[in-house]
């Protein structure tokens, strides 16, 4: 395959978080930082006009997403017109692709870049992570940004993404590379929500 540098581009990316629930995310191993990191990537994204996709896991059993997690999305944003809407799919499948609304939402956004934040790591991350390379999307997962219930869990399961081809980064970093400079729009924001 050759050395393929894989880049983080805006107008190409979109943003996937999975199943941050209220009866799932007390179970999750630094659920709290997770959360913090993942409400930041949220809001990165929407500054910077990338659009959200959320998932939520048989709602009716494990609860709807986060306060923390809703707050991000619907926050108003200071100064941006770039912020684009957000969609909550529901699934019961572990796999995200294996849900045709979602498949079907993607498609129509068009972006075939793929940022991943979400529990459990090696349930519904995983599963989504290998679908969506099978299918030929490029995935970073945001590793300060997903949980398991036990650290081995979540260990193993980024081996296996980043074998299976993903790329294992950080919300800070993913928000800096799609931002490119400090002269761009959304850089003063970026940098303190950072902070």
């Amino acid at each position: 395959m050759g050395n393929k540098v894989q880049r983080l581009k805006k107008e190409d990316t979109v943003l996937v978080a999975i199943d941050f629930q209220e009866k799932l995310m007390p179970a999750m191993k630094n659920k709290e930082g997770v959360e913090a990191a993942a409400a930041k990537l949220i809001k990165g994204c929407r500054i910077l006009g990338v659009p959200v996709i959320i998932t939520q896991q048989y709602t009716k059993g494990l609860g709807p997403t986060v306060a923390d997690i809703l707050a991000a999305l619907n926050e108003p944003l200071e100064e941006t017109a770039e912020s684009e809407a957000f969609q909550i799919i529901e699934k019961t499948s572990f796999s995200s692709m294996a849900e045709p609304e979602f498949v079907q939402a993607l498609k129509k956004l068009g972006r075939k870049t793929v940022i991943i934040a979400g529990v459990e790591a090696h349930v519904c991350v995983q599963q989504t992570v290998i679908d969506l390379l099978d299918n030929g999307y490029t995935v970073f997962v945001a590793n300060d940004c997903i949980s398991s219930r036990n650290n081995e869990d979540k260990k193993y399961s980024q081996r296996r993404m980043g074998d299976a081809g993903a790329v294992g980064t950080t919300f800070e970093s993913i928000l800096f590379e799609l931002l490119i400079g400090s002269k761009e729009s959304g850089f003063k924001q970026i940098s303190a929500l950072v902070k």
